[in-house]
């Protein structure tokens, strides 16, 4: 894979549902920031639409080091939850439906087609790129109606 990139992603949502997401896409000297919202959605929605989104935006194969600061969205690439939800047909160990499906359905079908270090970044420690995305990401949230 001659494409390599960095991926930043940050989700946000309040209280009353209002979310919003952001990702910053490092090629090089190159950075591309994009974002969106949604009503009625969750944190963790978002932290997971911040990535597919990502990862969409890419035409061709890549080696994509994507960080977040959610460790729900790493750990369940990193600590094997997808094949466990999968091999119990999407059954948690509480023997629950897996929230967000869609949204992981979404993202395997975008990591099936990249090689994806997924790296954990502690949010709101003044680091850079993390900072950008959410400070993006509740700007994001903030532009829906009350």
């Amino acid at each position: 894979m001659n494409c390599r990139l960095q991926v930043y992603t940050d989700g946000s949502a309040d209280d009353k549902g209002r979310g919003g997401w952001a990702a910053l896409l490092r090629y090089g000297d190159h950075e591309k920031l994009i974002s969106g919202a949604e009503p009625n959605t969750t944190n963790n929605r978002m932290e997971l639409t911040a990535a597919v989104m990502a990862l969409r935006q890419l035409k061709k194969p890549c080696r994509v080091e994507l960080y977040t600061d959610s460790q729900y969205l790493k750990k369940a690439f990193t600590d094997g939850w997808l094949e466990k939800w999968q091999k119990k047909g999407w059954k948690t160990a509480a023997k629950k439906p897996v929230k967000n499906k869609d949204l992981w359905l979404a993202l395997l079908e975008e990591t099936a087609r990249h090689q994806v270090d997924w790296r954990w970044q502690k949010g709101h420690v003044g680091h850079r790129e993390n900072e950008l995305v959410d400070k993006e990401a509740q700007r994001r949230r903030r532009s829906l109606p009350r």
